[in-house]
């Protein structure tokens, strides 16, 4: 049986993803520290409300609020022996608003980082790490989400973790990385590697790109590695609402619906299919995403040049594999 993710994909050259979990639920009142998944069982009419924020905005999917549902994480807040039944109820809370929208929408689990370094550099062996990663997503299957998404993955022997732990339970998967040094994520993996990386597992994912990291510059010059390397899969894109700034206390992303606006073209123009924001993305920015890869036709894959003019410069000169960066510049004032 066809998964939906890859129906919707077989049907639209483009999905709109969702926003930021974090943001939007300190907003709502998560306090800093506070495990947002703990939330799911406490708050679950918060966590529909996040979830309807992104299906009003026009997203095609959204990712439950379980990023750092495992047992390592949790085992921080003393509540490792729960990470079946709060993701369960992360994705239970997701199938009710998907199914509630009268429209197809993707309710991807979302399965983050173990937090813990895979041998021979740390101290966590890979078969505990696909325990770790199995475990979790059998309570977001239980739950009834249609996909499962490994995101904000710096290692290769971790995202290859994770697509063991998916391999067992045969269930369907994407899976990004985060590119935050000089265009290589904190393990030194490059847009190059991963895309040779996703094309040699046994259980390829239906989709694969990049999330988070520094900006949406940095991370449409990743699109672009990986463009090069000739991808079979298709793309996702999920940058940060512009770039984080101490604020009175707390941490404000700076980039306008406008900008967002102009960050979903390029990414569709670098390849993208799957089209969404990270960190300081709300609804707000959703809506001016849509509304601008509906009106605008796809254009060329655009220059390190454009990008910059566009969105602002990047964070370094090097795209992590050796190809061409347009200098550094100041940001435009309208991310401001």
């Amino acid at each position: 049986m066809t998964d939906l993710l890859s129906e919707l994909l077989a049907e639209r050259d483009w999905l709109l993803g969702d926003g930021a979990t974090g943001t939007n639920l300190f907003n709502m009142g998560l306090e800093a520290g506070e495990p947002p998944e703990v939330w799911n069982e406490t708050h679950p009419d918060r966590i529909r409300a996040l979830y309807d924020g992104s299906i009003n905005a026009g997203s095609d999917m959204f990712l439950t609020n379980s990023f750092g549902g495992n047992y390592s994480r949790l085992k921080l807040h003393d509540r490792q022996d729960d990470v079946f039944t709060l993701n369960r109820i992360a994705a239970e809370i997701g199938r009710e608003a998907a199914d509630a929208s009268g429209r197809k929408i993707v309710v991807a689990g979302s399965v983050g980082p173990t937090g813990e370094i895979l041998e021979p550099v740390g101290t966590l062996s890979f078969n505990d790490a696909v325990d770790m990663f199995q475990e979790q997503a059998r309570g977001l299957l239980a739950g009834g989400v249609d996909v499962l998404w490994v995101e904000t993955i710096s290692a290769p022997e971790e995202f290859r973790a994770a697509a063991k732990a998916f391999e067992n339970l045969d269930a369907p998967w994407v899976g990004t990385m985060s590119f935050d040094t000089a265009g290589r994520s904190m393990m030194g993996v490059t847009a190059t590697d991963l895309v040779a990386l996703v094309e040699s597992l046994p259980n390829r994912p239906i989709a694969f790109g990049a999330n988070c990291g520094v900006g949406a510059s940095d991370l449409l010059r990743t699109l672009i590695g990986f463009g090069k390397a000739n991808p079979k899969l298709p793309i996702i894109a999920k940058g940060n609402a512009g770039i984080p700034k101490y604020v009175h206390g707390h941490i404000h992303y700076d980039g306008t619906p406008e900008l967002m606006g102009e960050y979903a073209l390029l990414a569709r123009d670098a390849g993208a299919r799957i089209i969404g924001g990270c960190c300081g993305t709300k609804p707000e920015h959703l809506v001016a995403m849509k509304a601008a890869l509906e009106s605008r036709p796809k254009g060329d894959t655009p220059t390190m040049e454009a990008i910059s003019a566009a969105l602002g410069g990047f964070s370094s000169d090097s795209d992590g594999v050796g190809g061409p960066a347009a200098p550094k510049r100041e940001r435009r004032r309208r991310r401001g």
